[in-house]
């Protein structure tokens, strides 16, 4: 969520940055309607003084009336100057009630702002490819896609996934999920013990107030499976409940920054995508993730960044899997990013370059809507930290680009060799 006093103190500066992401918000409205809530706010408080000192004028003068000497007629009209301020506060109330929820309405719909050295742009045509390592392997045959490779190596099997859950789910066999497993092992393994993250094991359902509080409702409610006789939400990530995971409190000096990372399964509904990336196993219903997640000091959070980016960039060589790095322009990035970079691996079969981690800096974004603060030092004043999160790495487009790149003619595929100690095996055949 965007500061309001920042909306106030300079409009013009939120507007420009909404533009930049292509965004058209009543902003005027929301300014307004801000500005009209403070008025009654102030009116409303002045009043109640008021009320408070006719309270206890009448008091005093029931004491006197009590005694013998008081003014009936005085009494009277502060009945009905008591009821009539009553009745205005109440109204003031219910005025400001219905602003407050229209204002946190429109404040939930809202974009992050994003940073100066985010590039201009609308769209992802606008981004730039920062820097790139490795290089493409040649082939001396025809690669196969993935979705081929699958189907002869019996491990990908999109027609049985397909008959009991419906479109775009899949089953991995035998070395396929031998294959997720194993990554996901050795990807935690390396987090953990190599870059200083904390696992973590989460649900795969949350609430809707951690949904709102990661940014991910109201505004991609389509997106997204709910359990509405339970009213909870699967998960689209584990940034969902490692965003949820302190709010609500003050963390103390000294506790920043926190790592964490999670696996968890990941859901959704991909209604925006209909009609896109339709064959394999690139853009499906229910996938696993691995999550890097940071808590952080606002006066480190660009060296987060860095270092957040490069702990993923770490996985992708040691798979030995060439990779380009965009820094997506301000139209491309996330609602809740203040900037991004994405990470693609090409995949040779396929033909392109494949997301595969996805590095956001939130800057205060989340922190304000999940109310997650900390103390510089002792005795200092709260302050919200910032939040930053990235994929470390996604699957399936990993097992894609594993399969598609290290294919063999015969159409078998070889284990990278980082993998081989998991898997037990050196090469995946039919």
């Amino acid at each position: 969520m965007l500061s309001i006093e920042l909306i106030r103190r300079n409009p013009e500066l939120v507007a420009a940055g909404l533009a930049r992401r292509g965004e058209e918000t009543a902003l005027a409205e929301l300014i307004d309607l801000d500005a009209s809530r403070r008025v009654w706010v102030t009116e409303r408080d002045e009043l109640r003084a008021t009320h408070n000192e006719m309270s206890r004028e009448f008091g005093k003068l029931m004491a006197a009336s009590k005694q013998g000497g008081g003014d009936e007629e005085r009494m009277t009209a502060l009945r009905a100057e008591t009821q009539s301020t009553s009745e205005r506060i109440e109204a003031l109330e219910n005025q400001i009630n219905d602003a407050e929820a229209k204002i946190e309405t429109m404040m939930l719909v809202l974009p992050n702002l994003p940073l100066d050295s985010v590039p201009e742009g609308l769209d992802e045509t606008a981004n730039i490819i920062d820097r790139s390592w490795g290089d493409p392997r040649t082939f001396d045959f025809t690669p196969q896609a993935h979705w081929d490779l699958g189907e002869q190596l019996g491990v990908i099997d999109m027609e049985r996934g397909s008959k009991i859950s419906g479109a775009r789910f899949y089953v991995l066999k035998g070395a396929g999920a031998q294959l997720e497993r194993a990554l996901i092992n050795w990807m935690l393994n390396v987090h953990t013990r190599e870059h200083g993250y904390t696992e973590m094991a989460l649900p795969a359902m949350v609430r809707e107030q951690t949904m709102i509080g990661s940014g991910n409702l109201p505004k991609f409610g389509e997106n997204l499976y709910h359990d509405a006789e339970e009213d909870l939400w699967l998960l689209p990530t584990a940034e969902v409940p490692l965003t949820g995971l302190h709010r609500d409190e003050i963390l103390e000096p000294g506790t920043l920054p926190i790592r964490y990372v999670a696996q968890t399964p990941c859901f959704r509904r991909e209604k925006a995508a209909a009609g896109r990336d339709t064959r394999g196993i690139k853009r499906v219903h229910q996938f696993s993730k691995v999550e890097m997640y940071k808590l952080v000091d606002p006066a480190d959070s660009a060296a987060e960044l860095e270092t957040l980016v490069a702990d993923a960039e770490d996985l992708c060589q040691r798979l030995g899997l060439p990779y380009r790095i965009l820094s997506l322009c301000a139209g491309d990035i996330g609602f809740q990013s203040a900037k991004t970079y994405d990470i693609e691996v090409w995949s040779p079969g396929c033909e392109e370059w494949l997301e595969v981690s996805s590095c956001s800096t939130c800057e205060d974004f989340q922190a304000r809507r999940s109310n997650l603060r900390y103390r510089p030092e002792a005795g200092a004043r709260p302050q919200f930290m910032h939040t930053l999160n990235g994929s470390g790495l996604a699957l399936p487009r990993i097992i894609i680009a594993i399969l598609e790149n290290y294919q063999r003619a015969d159409g078998s595929v070889e284990v990278p060799d980082v993998l081989k100690p998991y898997m037990g095996y050196d090469v995946i055949t039919a």
